[in-house]
């Protein structure tokens, strides 16, 4: 078979927990007699799917599975093997955690083909187990410790998220009301996006841990079971995230509505003051005859004391009625 240009790495387990590069002539005259393989591709190389549809002997079913475009994570048994789809955290420089990288595997006894774009830093971690002879010896070794790295590398990112709302709720008790606002937005598009694989995710994770047969043996299978167990657990702590992100967004429009409102009822009971005084000077100031004190020195005086006394009247009889 043609080894495809979009290949990331090639390797051969050798069944002690370490691994062999092996280049483009080892992976065409690989056999299952020289350990499992894995195939590592990059999904979105215009070489990747003419090998996975030419040469890699999977069905047309199982490659598009592989190659769709906006795939959920799950897990679908086909002919002795299985296609995976999972998810793991977007950890590259100027990558937003949320924007999650979809990682792609087929998976038997002998291979497993794994597809990625852009790069997941998971891989890489298993890469590094298996240069230290820390790694997976099977196939089915390798998709349990791969699905331990992806739930690993999720957990400081729920973490972070469970910080950022504590500082929000500090802020919004100590009355610093603009903070909260600014981050709140983002912190619940954040829980959402990361709720809409997880949940998924963990479903994946439960029926491919129960799922007879094929390349997994016990151990692998309660390897995963904890992987989904730990998945489960970031999911309800997801759903708090929204929820206690909805009761800062509630208390903050609540304090909203009450400066509000304090307003206007001081601007009401301002204008019930000024309001007859006002239609008093307006009443004497109209340019018609018979205006009283028209002639008289003292009028202005008599009264600016007569507003003030009933201004005083007022505010009494507003007192009176608990208005202020």
């Amino acid at each position: 078979m043609d080894t495809p240009d979009g290949l990331i790495s090639a390797l051969v387990l050798d069944g002690n927990g370490g691994a062999r590069v092996t280049d483009a002539a080892g992976v065409d005259t690989w056999s299952a007699d020289d350990g499992p393989l894995w195939l590592h591709l990059e999904r979105k190389h215009p070489r990747s799917e003419c090998w996975l549809r030419e040469d890699s002997g999977l069905s047309g079913l199982v490659v598009d599975a592989l190659l769709a475009d906006d795939a959920r994570p799950r897990c679908t048994p086909h002919s002795g093997g299985l296609v995976v789809v999972l998810r793991g955290v977007n950890l590259n420089p100027g990558a937003e955690p949320d924007d999650m990288i979809s990682l792609r595997l087929w998976i038997d006894t002998h291979r497993v083909i794994s597809l990625r774009s852009p790069r997941l830093l998971a891989a890489q971690d298993l890469r590094e187990q298996l240069d230290t002879g820390d790694g997976p010896r099977t196939t089915g070794d390798l998709l349990a410790a791969l699905t331990a790295a992806l739930t690993e590398r999720i957990a400081p990112v729920v973490s972070a998220l469970d910080d950022r709302i504590d500082d929000m709720e500090e802020a919004l008790l100590d009355l610093q009301t603009d903070t909260p606002r600014l981050g709140l937005t983002a912190a619940r598009r954040q829980a959402i996006a990361l709720s809409r694989y997880l949940g998924p995710q963990r479903e994946a994770l439960l029926r491919l841990a129960e799922t007879p047969g094929g390349p997994l043996a016990p151990d692998d299978r309660a390897q995963l079971r904890e992987s989904a167990n730990r998945t489960i657990r970031y999911v309800e702590d997801l759903s708090a995230h929204r929820e206690r992100a909805v009761l800062i967004q509630e208390e903050l429009h609540t304090r909203q509505s009450d400066r509000i409102n304090r307003t206007m009822y001081v601007l009401s009971m301002v204008t019930a003051i000024f309001l007859p005084l006002g239609l008093i000077t307006g009443l004497l100031g109209i340019n018609v005859g018979g205006v009283p004190g028209v002639d008289s020195p003292a009028a202005f005086a008599w009264v600016c004391g007569a507003l003030v006394v009933l201004g005083a009247l007022q505010f009494l009889v507003l007192k009176w009625w608990k208005l202020l």
